[in-house]
């Protein structure tokens, strides 16, 4: 596999030595074994979140000297995690695996493993009892001769149970001739256009285990392309939920859900397609959600280098407001290829902020372009309000001192202390793992929805928390950031307010249904069940 997407297969090393633990002002760091993405979720049902990590795979022109494996990390609550994979039926690499996407797609209260890549997918049922299965040939997930890169569920028909969309980048085959591409005589990725694109897939969830492929009936089938990074959010504010799809090269997709099991493309429209040169840029990783407090969801698509990474201000009509500049994240990224990226409220101040992965793909880059660099620092962005940003990387602490070729990023509170913690895999490099150590200093209130005639994940909920002066809203997505998997709980970053101070939280449910969730403690997670109402 020579393009870009090919470097995300490494090996795990052997080796196990302790992490490494680097004590800086905002994170820490430790340094488990390699992957090649990962998700986080609380796989066995005990409160704490733990890890799974994805390996790539072996091709017929390339063989591993040593045993590729994938690696589930049980968090034991106490800073420690222990690889569980091998008990839990998880350790072995089917395929060349890319991306994870984890929920619970048959409502049984556990979290299922839903892992993109080529020439098959794989869903893995969790059993509940520290095991999981592999039924993807009785789900008919195969995504069959497919180069399938990250993949979102979503409840698109609001019927209660998630559906699955699958991005897949270009056509491949182990057998073809792959093309020849060189830079100073070293032989390197060929150019994104050298690869045709494929459609996007789109599975129904029949509700007996099963899907069914509907990307014909829902219109998916006709946009070709190269697809990276997908989220799922309601963008326009009718309660059903849209997709917003990065691709590489190829134009960004603003797919709206038309209500009847099909979609419309409004990327035109809402000028996120092209750049303002009437270029497709090299779209990866994609977030929504909502930077300037408006209660819209805004969006953020990492790109090549040059190309700047994108921010686009939702302004509740199309087209949207391309922010890229005005929000100092043109400057930031200039230089950079970013690949992992993530809207989080790092320091708990009611404003969401943006931690972005970078890496190149090319290994001389070096000596083409001096101001580049083949290996590149992460970026955590401030948010002063509005989507305007401040460049804090360098009182991150060591671990964003230093140069990665990373790739995806996941986002989740490892141990339960209100401040989001996150973890981003690197090629042939072990992944980085970041405790947040500053998010603790303010206050907050974590929510785990779950849902009852909507999908049990809630994915698809909308939260608004009202306190003082101040709105603030979020969403349970499905997908987002590159080839990873996230914590579904929600945060609310709350800033100084006392600690006895209760908040009240009004959830609209995947299946348009209002609740209020009242008097509220702080600085603690709560368990919200949704209402059922009765019927008169």
């Amino acid at each position: 596999m020579r393009s870009r997407l090919s470097a995300l297969v490494i090996s795990f090393f052997q080796d196990r030595p302790e992490p490494l633990h680097l004590r800086s002002p905002y994170f820490r760091m430790s340094l488990p074994r390699p992957a090649s993405s990962g998700g986080t979720s609380d796989f066995d049902d005990d409160g704490w979140l733990d890890i799974f990590l994805l390996n790539g795979g072996e091709t017929p022109r390339g063989r591993s000297e040593k045993p590729l494996q994938n690696a589930l990390y049980r968090n034991l609550g106490n800073g420690k995690f222990v690889d569980v994979a091998a008990q839990a039926g998880l350790n072995l690499v089917k395929n060349y695996g890319m991306g994870v996407a984890v929920a619970d797609f048959d409502n049984d209260g556990h979290q299922d493993i839903f892992i993109t890549g080529f020439p098959n997918c794989t869903l893995y049922h969790n059993n509940g009892n520290g095991t999981f299965t592999d039924i993807t040939a009785d789900a008919g997930l195969q995504n069959a001769g497919r180069w399938a890169s990250s993949a979102a569920w979503f409840d698109y028909d609001r019927d209660g149970f998630l559906d699955l969309v699958v991005c897949n980048y270009a056509e491949f085959s182990f057998e073809g001739v792959a093309p020849k591409c060189e830079y100073l005589k070293v032989r390197t990725y060929c150019e994104q256009r050298a690869y045709k694109g494929m459609p996007l897939t789109i599975y129904h969830n029949n509700r007996n285990g099963t899907f069914t492929d509907v990307s014909r009936s829902s219109g998916l089938d006709q946009f070709v392309g190269r697809a990276l990074g997908v989220v799922a959010i309601d963008i326009d504010d009718d309660g059903w939920p849209d997709l917003f799809v990065a691709r590489d090269a190829s134009p960004n997709l603003l797919l709206l859900n038309k209500h009847d099991g099909t979609f419309v493309d409004a990327g035109l429209e809402a000028e996120i397609a092209f750049d303002s040169n009437g270029n497709a840029k090299a779209g990866m990783g994609v977030d929504a959600g909502d930077l300037n407090g408006d209660g819209r969801p805004d969006v953020v698509v990492t790109n090549f280098n040059f190309e700047f990474h994108s921010l686009f201000l939702n302004r509740g009509s199309f087209p949207f407001e391309d922010w890229t500049r005005a929000s100092h994240l043109a400057g930031f990224t200039r230089s950079d290829v970013g690949w992992g990226v993530k809207l989080v409220d790092f320091d708990n101040d009611g404003l969401l902020d943006l931690i972005i992965v970078n890496g190149h793909v090319i290994e001389v880059i070096e000596a083409l372009q001096s101001q580049v660099k083949y290996k590149e620092r992460p970026l955590l962005l401030h948010n002063l309000g509005n989507a305007v940003f401040e460049d804090v990387t360098s009182k991150a602490g060591p671990a964003f001192s230093q140069d990665y070729l990373a790739r995806g990023l996941a986002i989740g509170d490892l141990d339960n202390d209100g401040a989001p913690d996150a973890i981003f895999t690197c090629i042939g490099e072990r992944p980085v793992l970041l405790r947040n150590n500053v998010g603790q200093k303010n206050s907050w209130i974590g929510l785990r929805l779950v849902g009852v005639t909507s999908n049990r994940d809630a994915i698809g909920a909308r939260l608004t928390l009202r306190v003082a002066d101040r709105k603030l809203v979020r969403w349970v997505t499905g997908g987002s950031s590159y080839l990873s998997s996230h914590d579904k709980r929600v945060l609310f970053g709350l800033g100084n307010l006392p600690a006895n101070h209760p908040v009240e939280v009004e959830i609209v449910w995947p299946n348009g249904e209002a609740q209020i969730a009242r008097s509220l403690q702080i600085n603690r997670y709560h368990q919200i069940v949704e209402q059922v109402r009765k019927a008169k």
